[in-house]
C-alpha cells in the first residue's frame, strides 16, 4: 500500500422510477435547463450526498426534490453502481443507481429553473440527447448486471451519440450458488421463470451464442440462451413471436426477452437429439414426411412477400476466394454456372423459414415425432433455401426426399429444383471457405460431399 493521499470520490444516486408501460417497461427520465451541468440532455433524476446522508436517504430526498414523489426506504433496491470519469477534467466519480417500482404521487417537475421536460420513455426507446453517463448505467441496468466502468476522454462530447466512440465496459457479477451462469443473465433468468437450481451448459461447439439448460426446485425445465449478435438475437425474437406458435407444441416457447443482454429463455422441448442417432431405413423416412409436414406449416405460418430483385454473384465470387485452395477440379466451373443459371431464373416468393434446417436442430419426441428448435438464422427466404441443409441427408437416399415432400404436401416445380441446386453449392462454398478457416472438419465434409453430388449431376 502506498504511503501517499488516499484517493477519494464524489458519491452521486440516480433513480431509476421505473413502471410497466403498454409496450414494455418505461423509465422517468427528466430534461436538464439553465445554469447546469449538461442543460439540454436527458438523464434520470439524481443528486449528491448531503453531509451525513445515506445513499438511500439522499435518493428519497432527490425524488422529492425533483420529480415530488414520495418513496418508503424498503422499495429502495440497489440496480447498478457505475464508475465514472466525465470529458472535462480528470476527476472520476462513483454513480450509485437505485430502482424504484412503488412510491406516491404523480411525477412532476419540482424545479422549473433546472428541469423543462419529464416524461416516461420505454427502456427499449431512450431519447436523444442523453447524458453518456446516464446512458452507461441503464445500459448495464438493461443488461441484468451489477456495475459498469464509463471513463470518457478528454474533450469527448458529454451526451450519448450513436455511432461515437464506446467508453462503457459493462461488468458481471460472480456465479450464485455454484451455477455457472453470468451473474446478469442469472438475474435476467431469474426474473423470467423463478429461483434456479441447476444450471448446465449445451452450448453447441461451432456457434458463439451460449445456451444453458435451467432447472427450477420444483423440477421446471427452461433454455437460456445468450446471442452472439444483435442480428441472431432479432431474428429469433421475431421467429418465436410470429412464425413458430404455428408449430404448436412441436417447438419450443419463448417465455422471456432480454434485448440488451441478447438474450432469451425459452421452454425446453420433451425429445432428444436427433443428431448422431441412428434410425432404421423405415424410421428415418417416417422422420421425413413428419418433417416435411413440419417445415409446411412454418412455410405457410405468415403471408408470402415477393423477393427484391437481387444477385447472388458477388458474394459467391467472395466465398470461392476463400474456398478456392480447396476446390477438387471442375468445382469452381459448377459453381459460377449455377451462379449465371440462378440470375436467370424468375424472382421468386419468399416464406418464412427456420433457415439452418438440419438434424443437429431437431429433436425426436417419443412418439419419434420431430420438433424443431433454434431459430436464429430465421428469416423470409425461399422455401428451397430452407431444404439446403436438409438435402444432404437426401444423398443417396431418393425415398428420404420422396418422403419429405409427401410430407410437404407437394413436389417442386422445374424452376425450384434448379434453385435449389443452385443454393445447395452456394452454401457449400461458403461452407468450405468457413470451415477451412475456422477448422470446422464436419462442415467441410460436407460442403466437398455436396459438390461432387452436384458434379454428377450436371456434369
Amino acid at each position: 500500500m502506498s504511503g501517499g493521499a488516499r484517493h477519494t470520490v464524489p458519491v452521486d444516486v440516480h433513480l431509476i422510477l421505473r413502471r410497466d408501460g403498454e409496450s414494455g417497461p418505461e423509465v422517468l427520465l427528466s430534461r436538464r435547463a439553465g445554469p447546469v451541468y449538461a442543460t439540454g440532455l436527458w438523464h434520470l433524476p439524481s443528486g449528491h450526498l448531503d453531509p451525513d446522508e445515506d445513499m438511500v436517504e439522499a435518493l428519497i430526498r432527490e425524488a422529492r426534490e425533483e420529480t415530488g414523489v414520495l418513496i418508503e426506504t424498503e422499495d429502495v433496491t440497489a440496480a447498478v453502481t457505475v464508475h465514472h470519469r466525465p470529458p472535462a477534467g480528470s476527476r472520476s466519480r462513483l454513480g450509485v443507481f437505485f430502482e424504484v417500482r412503488r412510491w406516491s404521487g404523480r411525477p412532476r417537475i419540482m424545479e422549473p429553473d433546472r428541469c423543462d421536460g419529464m416524461d416516461w420513455y420505454l427502456l427499449d426507446a431512450l431519447p436523444a440527447p442523453m447524458v453518456a453517463y446516464c446512458r452507461a448505467g441503464l445500459d448495464a441496468y438493461r443488461a441484468g448486471l451489477p456495475a459498469a466502468l464509463h471513463f470518457q476522454h478528454p474533450g469527448e462530447a458529454v451526451e450519448h451519440r450513436p455511432g461515437g466512440p464506446d467508453r462503457t465496459r459493462l461488468l458481471s457479477g460472480p456465479p450464485l450458488d455454484g451455477v455457472e451462469v453470468p451473474y446478469g443473465l442469472r438475474v435476467f433468468a431469474e426474473q423470467a421463470v423463478g429461483r434456479i437450481v441447476e444450471a448446465t451448459e449445451v452450448s453447441w461447439v461451432r456457434t458463439g451464442s451460449r445456451v444453458w439448460r435451467l432447472g427450477g426446485p420444483g423440477g421446471g425445465t427452461w433454455y437460456l440462451k445468450r446471442h452472439r449478435g444483435a442480428r441472431f438475437h432479432d431474428r429469433e425474437v421475431a421467429a418465436y413471436r410470429s412464425w413458430v406458435p404455428a408449430l404448436g407444441a412441436r417447438a419450443p416457447r419463448l417465455v422471456a426477452v432480454g434485448t440488451a443482454a441478447r438474450a432469451v429463455v425459452v421452454t425446453a422441448l420433451p425429445g432428444h437429439p436427433l443428431h448422431g442417432m441412428v434410425l432404421s431405413t423405415a424410421n428415418e423416412a417416417r422422420l421425413q414426411k413428419a418433417l416435411g409436414r413440419l417445415v409446411g406449416a412454418l412455410h405457410r405460418s405468415a403471408p408470402e412477400r415477393p423477393a427484391a430483385a437481387v444477385t447472388a454473384t458477388d458474394k459467391i465470387k467472395r466465398h470461392l476466394d476463400g474456398a478456392r485452395p480447396y476446390l477438387a477440379d471442375g468445382d469452381e466451373d459448377l459453381v459460377l454456372a449455377l451462379a449465371r443459371a440462378y440470375a436467370g431464373l424468375p424472382k421468386p416468393t419468399l416464406v418464412p423459414t427456420h433457415g439452418d434446417l438440419q438434424y443437429r436442430n431437431i429433436l425426436l419426441d417419443g412418439d419419434g415425432e420431430p420438433l424443431l428448435f433454434d431459430f436464429e438464422r430465421s428469416e423470409y427466404n425461399t422455401a428451397t433455401r430452407d431444404m439446403v441443409r436438409l438435402s444432404d441427408t437426401w444423398t443417396g437416399r431418393p425415398d428420404l426426399r420422396s418422403a419429405f415432400l409427401d410430407g410437404y404436401g407437394r413436389a417442386l416445380t422445374p424452376t425450384e429444383e434448379l434453385r435449389l441446386d443452385c443454393e445447395t453449392a452456394f452454401d457449400a462454398v461458403s461452407g468450405i471457405a468457413y470451415g477451412t478457416s475456422h477448422d470446422d472438419p464436419e462442415v467441410t465434409e460436407r460442403g466437398h460431399r455436396t459438390l461432387r453430388r452436384l458434379r454428377s449431376q450436371h456434369p
